[in-house]
């Protein structure tokens, strides 16, 4: 019997969409539906496609100060990040000195921080009462951009020092004993070969400050607005959903430009640089100064915030100044202080919720993620099956960028007949949770799954292994500690995630985000402090969390 080549050609094209098939019936129910539930409710009033509506929002001048608003800070959070990231980037993965992982740990350790901690960070580091309350940042657009640069060094950090470390050094050591000088060599032989990297994790930087929510809300309040603040305000306080329904289209619209542009420049390496294992990190020289210096002066940037938020939360005020004590850490387990604060509950109910909400999305990011990375990583044999690939690798990364107060509410609008009705369904917090990490778990697993060589499948299948015998013994053995570690990434960033939960999360089942906020935003010392602590708290589980993920995998993450 003979197959038509067609027929066989489609069949190896969708092959990629086999495997992908249970993570794209979840995205299309949890995704797709309510982020177009919540544009068709704005553009599509009466059935009908309003286009009216786009020029008239993108028109107000109120609009136009919120876009030029978010493209500003975005363009200086990424370069400032992009700056003081590539020295850190150099001397954290080329150069060999005591206590080099836990400063690599260090640096990324903000990366997974909840949004709403670092925002409370900087306000406890830059607030009139803070250290450095004497430059006057607090409530200003120096404030979020400092916070942008803090949260997002991990990216190019890992990223590009990830390629630093594989790049093979015989061209630079060429250039050097034909007397090149170090800056030379800098300029003319490692930077053009980096470019690829240094490209794509800044527009990954410029993509998540773009979309952040957490840390300007916090941060700037209803003062300085970017589309993501603003799309929370126009659904929860003003209810204008054609409005916030224009900015989640052009959020899409650019969010995918984006994950796009990245996707490519992950595909353009430095020749040799993608087979070559590099060099064994060297010490220090005397050229290499510099470049030490600027990481030192990186780690005591990434410390500053980290100690004033702790030394704060263990001052409570008197009428004297301030003493030291433990009482705002009691009034996390106290119902009367938690009834004080307007809380319907406790803050470590708060976490034990937070805790069995995040393993649930873990469980289910951890499932998906995986099938979506191996879906990537399948050999593609046919100019179609890789187009299919480059195509679900782009869907699979839009929940990163577009607005989560967008996927939030249109959970609630969306969800909410038979026989979607589970707006009050307990796994729904855990599901928005698992869109924001699956993408995270596809990233860290990928490089991974991809870096296999094929032909171990291949003498697996010709000792009659079929292909789940494959998976098995060639693929998960590889991949074991990797997957441990994307586990941990999605643990600890269900446990911060904030934007949609502040929708989903019942006033008496909250997260600690959640919590936190509530107290951020209601005046009163007593409410500050247990917020302090509370964010003390859970930035302790989330580093714990990441401490495990560095010891499983220390270099994972390096494809962000």
């Amino acid at each position: 019997m003979t197959h038509h080549p067609r027929l066989a050609d489609a069949a190896r094209a969708g092959a990629p969409l086999a495997w992908a098939a249970l993570p794209l019936v979840f995205f299309a129910v949890f995704f797709a539906l309510p982020v177009g539930t919540m544009v068709a409710r704005g553009l599509l009033p009466d059935g009908q496609l309003d286009l009216g509506a786009l020029t008239d929002v993108l028109g107000r001048g109120r609009t136009q100060r919120v876009l030029g608003f978010t493209v500003g800070m975005a363009a200086v959070g990424t370069a400032l990040t992009v700056a003081l990231g590539l020295p850190a980037a150099f001397v954290l993965h080329r150069l060999a000195f005591p206590g080099r992982g836990l400063a690599r740990a260090w640096v990324v350790m903000p990366f997974v921080m909840p949004t709403v901690v670092v925002g409370v960070m900087f306000r406890s580091l830059l607030s009139v009462n803070g250290p450095l309350g004497f430059l006057g940042w607090d409530g200003t657009p120096m404030a979020i951009g400092a916070a942008f640069v803090f949260f997002n060094l991990a990216v190019v950090v890992r990223t590009v020092g990830g390629a630093w470390a594989r790049l093979d050094p015989r061209p630079a050591e060429a250039a050097a004993s034909l007397g090149a000088s170090p800056w030379r060599v800098l300029l003319d032989i490692t930077l053009p070969r980096l470019a690829p990297a240094v490209l794509g994790s800044a527009v990954v930087v410029f993509l998540f400050c773009a979309t952040a929510f957490g840390v300007v809300l916090t941060l700037g309040g209803l003062q300085h607005r970017t589309i993501e603040t603003e799309i929370y305000l126009l659904t929860t306080q003003y209810l204008d959903l054609r409005a916030a329904a224009v900015l989640s289209v052009l959020q899409v619209v650019v969010v995918a430009l984006l994950v796009w542009v990245s996707s490519r420049m992950r595909g353009t390496g430095p020749a040799g640089a993608a087979t070559s294992a590099g060099a064994r990190p060297r010490p220090v020289r005397r050229a290499d100064l510099p470049a030490v210096a600027a990481t030192l002066a990186v780690l005591a940037f990434v410390t500053a915030p980290v100690v004033a938020l702790v030394v704060r939360s263990l001052q409570v005020p008197t009428t004297e100044g301030t003493r030291w004590s433990l009482q705002n850490y009691r009034a996390l387990g106290d119902p009367e202080a938690a009834r004080a604060a307007a809380l319907q509950t406790t803050v470590v109910e708060a976490l034990e919720s937070s805790w069995r909400i995040a393993v649930d999305a873990t469980v289910l990011s951890l499932l998906l993620g995986l099938l979506v990375a191996i879906a990537l990583t399948r050999p593609r044999r046919t100019p179609a099956a890789a187009r299919v690939v480059r195509g679900l690798d782009l869907l699979f990364m839009l929940p990163l960028g577009v607005s989560a107060v967008t996927v939030g509410f249109g959970f609630l609008i969306a969800l909410d007949e038979p026989p979607l009705d589970l707006r009050s369904h307990p796994l729904l917090i855990p599901v928005a949770q698992a869109l924001v990490a699956v993408p995270l778990v596809v990233r860290t697993l990928v490089p991974v799954l991809g870096g296999i060589d094929d032909r171990q499948r291949q003498a697996a299948a010709s000792l009659g292994a079929p292909p789940w015998r494959q998976l098995l013994t060639v693929d998960a053995r590889l991949a074991a500690r990797p997957v441990a570690a994307a586990a941990g990434f999605a643990l600890a960033v269900s446990l911060g995630e904030f934007g949609a939960t502040s929708f989903l999360a019942r006033p008496e089942q909250p997260t600690v985000p959640v919590v936190i906020a509530q107290l951020v935003g209601r005046p009163g010392a007593d409410g500050f402090g247990m917020a302090l602590a509370a964010s003390v708290l859970l930035a302790a589980v989330t580093v714990v969390v990441m401490g495990v993920v560095e010891r499983l995998a220390p270099d994972v993450g390096g494809s962000w």
